[in-house]
Parts: C-alpha cells; sequence; structure tokens
C-alpha cells in the first residue's frame, strides 16, 4: 500500500481524492497555484506546495514542478485526478521513470485510447460494435468527401484527439465536407498540436450512455452499470444519472458485456469509462474510453455504494477487484455540476468572490465541493464549484430531491447554473426520461 499520495490537481476533485486516502490511512501532499493558496484541498491536505502562478501552464500542467512536489515531500504515488494531466502519456511515463506510482494507466494504454481513430480500431478487433465510418485517419479534404458519399449522410467528422467538442463538424451535405474538414483540422491543430481527422456516420438522435469499467493487475475486470449524460451543452455534460432511463436490464447486460470486452483489448488496470452513442432502437456504439476517473462517478458510488476513488488507489496497488456478486444497483441517483455561469447571459464564466454559501443537506444528498463562504472562484480554471448529488428509490423521487436541494441551495455573489437546472428538473420531457442529447437546443429557459 502507499504511504503518501500526491494530488496532481485542484478544487472537488483533489478534496474528494483527500478524502479517500484519509479513509484508507494514507498521508496526501496538495499542489497548488498561488490562485489556489485558500481553497480547501489545500487546508485539508497534510502537506501542501505551492507548484507557480495562476496560469495552468506554469502549475498543473508543469510536469516537472509536481515531479519536484513529489520528490520533496517523499510521495510514492500521483493521483491526477481528471483533466489537466490525467490522460498524459508523458506524464504517466515520468511518474514511472522516477520510480512514483501513476494511479491512471500505462502510458500505451492512454496513448491507444487518446487516439479516438486508433481506439475505434482496437474496439472493432475486440468486437465491441462501433459507429460506420472509415477506418483510421483521413489522408486530407478529398478522402474526406469521398467517404462521405460512399457512406451517406449525414457524417461527422471528428479530431482524433479530440475532445469537449473541439475539432468536431456536423455535415449535412456533400457541399460542406471540404470547408468542414479543414475548419475541424485546423481547429484539432490549434487545440491537440495533432490535426488528424476520422469519419463516421452520424447517428441521429443518440443518447449519449458511458460504461463504468474497473479492472485490476490480475486480469479482472467488471462494469458498474451505466450512466446516462445525454443533457449536455456544446458536448459538455450538466446533468447526469445512474441508470439511464431508456436501458432495461437486457440492454445494460449487452452494453457492460462489451465494455469489458472494450477493456480487456487493451489489459486495463484502474478505473476507466466506455463511452457509446445509443439510437432509439436501443443499438449501441464505442465512441471514446476515459482512462481516468469522471466528473460523475458519484452517481455510480450512489447507486452501487461502491466508493470508486478508494477501488482506484486498492487495484493499482496490487489488490484484487471487488467480486461482480457482490454489486447491485441500488434506486436512482442524478448529479448537477454547479458551474460559475450565467445561464441568462449565454453561460458567461462569472469568477468572483462567494459572499454566502449554504448546501443542501437531509436524507440522500450527497455535495462535492471545495467551495465556501468568502471562497474566490479564479478566472483562470473550469467555472465549476461543485456537484450536488441525490439518491433515492425511483428516478422520479429522485428527480423531486434533486428540485429540493438545488432549491435549498444559497450561492450569492456569482450567478450559478443552479436556477437552469431547476428548470431542467421541471421539464416534462426530462421528467419523462425521453430526451437525446439534443435536449439543450430546443430546451427553453425562461428567466423571471
Amino acid at each position: 500500500m502507499y504511504n503518501k499520495i500526491l494530488i496532481a490537481n485542484r478544487g472537488e476533485i483533489a478534496l474528494r481524492v483527500i478524502r479517500a486516502c484519509r479513509e484508507l490511512g494514507i498521508k496526501t501532499v496538495a499542489v497548488y497555484s498561488t490562485a489556489d493558496e485558500l481553497s480547501l484541498h489545500v487546508k485539508f491536505a497534510d502537506e501542501a506546495v505551492c507548484i507557480g502562478p495562476p496560469p495552468s501552464s506554469d502549475s498543473y500542467l508543469n510536469i516537472p514542478r509536481i515531479i519536484a512536489a513529489a520528490e520533496i515531500t517523499d510521495a510514492d504515488a500521483i493521483h491526477p485526478g481528471y483533466g489537466f494531466l490525467s490522460e498524459s502519456a508523458k506524464f504517466s511515463k515520468i511518474c514511472n521513470d522516477n520510480k512514483i506510482a501513476f494511479l491512471g494507466p500505462s502510458p500505451n494504454i492512454i496513448d491507444s485510447m487518446g487516439n479516438k481513430a486508433k481506439a475505434k480500431q482496437t474496439m472493432k478487433k475486440a468486437g465491441v460494435p462501433v459507429v460506420p465510418g472509415g477506418d483510421g485517419v483521413l489522408d486530407g479534404p478529398e478522402e474526406a468527401l469521398l467517404k462521405a458519399n460512399e457512406m451517406g449522410y449525414p457524417v461527422m467528422l471528428k479530431a482524433s484527439a479530440g475532445g469537449g467538442g473541439r475539432g468536431m463538424r456536423f455535415v449535412q451535405d456533400a457541399s460542406d465536407v471540404i470547408s468542414a474538414y479543414k475548419s475541424a483540422n485546423q481547429e484539432a491543430l490549434t487545440a491537440f498540436g495533432n490535426g488528424d481527422i476520422y469519419i463516421e456516420k452520424f447517428i441521429e438522435n443518440p443518447r449519449h450512455i458511458e460504461v463504468q469499467v474497473l479492472g485490476d493487475s490480475f486480469g479482472n475486470i467488471i462494469h458498474l452499470g451505466e450512466r446516462e449524460c445525454s443533457i449536455q451543452r456544446r458536448h459538455q455534460k450538466l446533468i447526469e444519472e445512474s441508470p439511464s432511463p431508456l436501458v432495461d436490464s437486457n440492454t445494460r447486460k449487452k452494453i457492460g458485456q462489451a465494455a469489458i470486452k472494450g477493456a480487456k483489448a487493451v489489459d486495463y488496470i484502474g478505473v476507466g469509462t466506455i463511452e457509446f452513442l445509443m439510437d432509439k432502437n436501443k443499438n449501441f456504439y464505442f465512441m471514446e474510453m476515459n482512462t481516468r476517473i469522471q466528473v460523475e462517478h458519484p452517481v455510480t458510488e450512489m447507486v452501487t455504494g461502491v466508493d470508486l476513488i478508494k477501488q482506484q488507489i486498492l487495484m493499482h496497488a496490487g489488490q484484487k477487484i471487488i467480486e461482480p456478486s457482490e454489486l447491485k444497483l441500488r434506486g436512482h441517483s442524478i448529479e448537477c455540476r454547479i458551474n460559475a455561469e450565467d445561464p441568462s447571459n449565454n453561460f458567461l464564466p462569472f469568477p468572483g468572490n462567494i459572499n454566502s454559501f449554504h448546501m443542501p443537506g437531509g436524507k440522500g444528498v450527497r455535495v462535492d465541493s471545495h467551495a465556501y463562504s468568502g471562497y474566490e472562484i479564479p478566472r483562470y480554471y473550469d467555472s465549476m464549484i461543485g456537484k450536488i448529488i441525490v439518491h433515492a428509490k425511483s428516478r422520479k423521487r429522485a428527480i423531486l430531491r434533486m428540485q429540493r436541494a438545488l432549491q435549498e441551495t444559497i450561492i450569492d455573489g456569482p450567478k450559478t447554473t443552479i436556477p437552469y437546472q431547476l428548470a431542467i428538473m421541471k421539464d416534462e420531457k426530462f421528467m419523462s426520461g425521453n430526451f437525446d442529447t439534443s435536449f439543450l437546443e430546443k430546451f427553453e429557459y425562461k428567466t423571471k
């Protein structure tokens, strides 16, 4: 077992890892930029090291400074959280080279799954259903046009190294293919330093369904059910839930088995998520694999009773995975990501001081947040200030509980997404469970 874990991250996920470590009897090291000096993860860690000024490139993405912080504190493992360096094969390798355990996959696995075109080929070979499309990276705009004409419209052009919707273009007819390819290529090059583009058939009105997988060093891999992630804005998730209102027990078995096949194809160790697109007929297709803990992991924890961060640490420490027979989905869980953004002003980020801060409580309510009254939301990082997670016996009760929790929440100072999410919770279409990834495009948010 590890003696001391450095958390190479900030905010709520850093605090979440500290809590898991404390319950396992493991000491922790927080790293922070000067903008995060007063953040709670700095306060609650056993040790804290400043790694630079506010810009991420000078702090949370600065590998030499993070490794130096691990060495001076004698940390024997690094937990990368999500975002920042969590899916950096280079960081994983450097940790290994410095004899510091990286609590994530090997560089090879990160590389193979980080390139979406390669990942698709790997999954296809493993027998996991994939979205129909050309194999591998396109040679240029002319090949994109040729492939699109062959498979029929609409199609999606996607960056191999993409994420967050960048380097992605929807194309409805042949006249737009060339220009769409060029703009996707340029955007991907700017965002990721890699302009490779691949093509897929566009799945109309899909659901975004992801499956949580766990793997140990003995070759055992299990899944912990699925999460519904279709409520998203500009390809960024806003609300997640488990189980999905669309997925029945038979489909859950099929998609779970497919996810296990995919994880076994790369000899996966640790926690990971395999994401699928699902059509209205419950046909599902591999989209991508996230080789890290997800923001929305708490909804799975709530319906399974499994502490995913603890399991992640234990599996990397060489312990065997929990027995599948011990797992059973119980009830329904919903998560709202609370962002400091103004929903009535095109979700403009709203950094600044929180004057008063009150989070909801009561049965079945969980809050994961690093914010507090007097906390200053930095302008340098993403706008999420916390997550509200609820659990109840049924989806209907979970929705009512989330409505109550959101109404109880007081965050005075910044504008937040809470009124927007409360409106969604009261929307008939959302409550029916009959929605897809285009839900927010059609959703009418009415401000008082």
